[in-house]
Parts: C-alpha cells; structure tokens; sequence
C-alpha cells in the first residue's frame, strides 16, 4: 500500500482524512511501528489517525498556513510508512520515542519547505505592465530634448550654467549662485 492511501484530502476543505476504522486500539506507538514495517496497513491508519492532529497543528505553526502543513503531516506520514522498517524504539537499541521521532521529521520537511524558492504557477502571476512610453512619445521625447540641447547650447556660458543648475539639476538660485561665485542677482538675469 501507498502510504498517502490511507490519508487523502477531503474535498473543499483542504482536512486530511482516514480511511477506514475511526476506533483507536490501545496498541502503543511502539507495536504499530512493528506492524506498520511489516506493511501492516490497518495498524498505519490507526497510527496516522491517533497522531494526526498534532502532527497538522505542529506544521501548521512552523509553515504558516494549513494547507501548507497537511502537506508536510501528509509528506511526514508517507515518511514513516516509508521508513517504518529503520525506526528502533527506546530500549530496542533506539535513543527516540515515537512522537519525538515523528516531529523530527515534521520540523525538517518544514525547515526544507521554507528554504525551497516560492514559485507561483504561471496563470497566477499578473501580466507585466510595459511602463515604456510608446514610439510616439519616446520620439517627441528626443525631439523635444534636442531643441532644448541645442537651444542652450546657444545661451552664453553663464547663463547655460546657471540653466543647467537650476532646471536640469534642480538647485535653488541660491545653491546655483554658490557654485557660479555669483550673487543670486546675477543668477537671476
């Protein structure tokens, strides 16, 4: 059996569900793991069922977002059906309870999850507005920028410095003066 056959997304509300008995047997964590390595799929789903809860909540809250931790509960619970056979539990030459064991690998695949580089599907992401003027402007633009050019180029020189200091670098006569050695006057005419 697939692991994610016994967990599957009800519908509209993005939940997770089980398949199969609502009831929890009083087996402890410990003997599902055994039967869960051996491919035993009841004793998964009783497994998932008793621990799914917290397993969502704990990655909702590292994730942000619910959807986003059923996926990690759903990819973490696919992990341990995976993975049952490799699981020792304490005493059993292992050092992690199961719950402890289960939430490593929840924290990982959200630590891995955060790290991966958001991508939005390409029917999301807006259409670029084209901020450029169109060809019209942008050659009234240049013709405009020419005879203003070529306009001050006829100026005498201080009056095109004191032009180009106030219009096209936008100082105040005052700073245009200081920079020329000029009176504000004579900036002026």
């Amino acid at each position: 059996m697939h692991p994610n056959a016994a967990i599957k997304y009800s519908g509209t509300h993005h939940g997770l569900a089980l398949s199969g008995s609502s009831m929890i047997e009083p087996r402890s964590d410990e003997v599902l793991m055994a039967s869960i390595a051996t491919g035993d799929q009841l004793s998964f789903a009783r497994l998932v069922e008793r621990h799914l809860a917290r397993t969502i909540g704990l990655a909702t809250r590292l994730m942000g977002s619910r959807a986003d931790g059923e996926e990690v509960a759903q990819e973490a619970f696919a992990r341990v059906w995976s993975h049952a056979a490799r699981w020792r539990p304490m005493g059993g030459g292992g050092n992690a309870r199961f719950t402890t064991w289960l939430y490593r690998i929840v924290v990982n695949l959200a630590i891995d999850r955060k790290r991966r580089p958001v991508h939005a599907a390409m029917d999301d992401v807006d259409e670029p507005v084209d901020e450029a003027d169109d060809g019209f402007k942008q050659i009234h633009r240049r013709q405009v920028s020419d005879a203003v050019t070529t306009a001050l180029m006829r100026l005498p020189e201080r009056q095109r410095v004191a032009m180009a200091l106030c219009f096209f670098e936008e100082m105040s006569n005052i700073e245009a003066g200081k920079v020329m050695s000029l009176s504000v006057g004579a900036v002026e005419s």
